[in-house]
């Protein structure tokens, strides 16, 4: 399968590896790093992740550590559409989102 990243998941990332930077830039590349590789892995296995359905049509989760991936599957590629910190407001942040039409 094919991955890609939706702009908002790529802003998503810049912002977390931002935050962690700031205090700490080795813990900020580890974290990114893994993150990445998290998301290779969802590539081999799309439909292991939660349906969030109430939240986007097709949409899809999976935890890691203290963040939220959020993707669709669709035929042979997957696209990341956000990565969020589990404390925050998501039906609020997908409410205010407007569901992806190029994928």
């Amino acid at each position: 399968m094919a991955l890609s990243f939706a702009p908002a998941a790529v802003q998503d990332i810049e912002e977390i590896g931002d935050y962690i930077h700031a205090e700490n830039p080795a813990a900020a590349y580890r974290l990114i790093s893994a993150l990445r590789e998290r998301c290779g892995r969802i590539a081999n296995a799309p439909r292991g992740g939660a349906p969030r359905s109430a939240l986007w049509p097709g949409l899809r989760s999976v935890a890691f550590q203290k963040y939220v991936i959020f993707y669709i599957a669709q035929g042979n590629d997957v696209r990341v559409e956000r990565i969020l910190h589990g404390a925050r407001d998501i039906a609020g942040i997908f409410d205010e989102g407007k569901m992806p039409k190029d994928m």
